[in-house]
């Protein structure tokens, strides 16, 4: 797997699992609550993951960014499709998403070469 992929990957596992091995009830009910948003409802899941991936451009968070990529990329996005998610989230957050773009490009393109 790629570096940039599987370095992102394994950092926020082993983060994840210490933040729940604190067993704090309210921290637990939200990463619950976050898995359960993207599951399949009136919205198939790859559709939201679109959606999340737009709002965390636009709310220029890189983490999040590489998250919902992952799991836009898992969903079978195409590149095409991708594109038209990135002009959505430039309109929408402005030019201050640029260096955002450029970060998510590389990190499609590592998640390309790692199928």
């Amino acid at each position: 797997m790629n570096q940039l992929v599987n370095d992102f990957n394994e950092y926020r596992s082993r983060m994840n699992n210490k933040i729940l091995d604190a067993d704090n009830l309210v921290i637990k009910r939200l990463f619950n609550l976050d898995t359960n948003t993207y599951a399949d409802g009136a919205l198939n899941t790859k559709t939201k993951e679109m959606l999340g991936l737009v709002a965390s451009m636009v709310l220029r968070c890189d983490d999040c960014v590489k998250y919902h990529l992952g799991k836009c990329h898992d969903e079978g996005i195409t590149t095409e499709e991708l594109f038209e998610i990135f002009a959505v989230a430039n309109i929408v957050g402005g030019t201050i998403v640029i260096p955002h773009l450029r970060r998510a490009v590389e990190f499609w393109e590592a998640l390309q070469e790692s199928k």
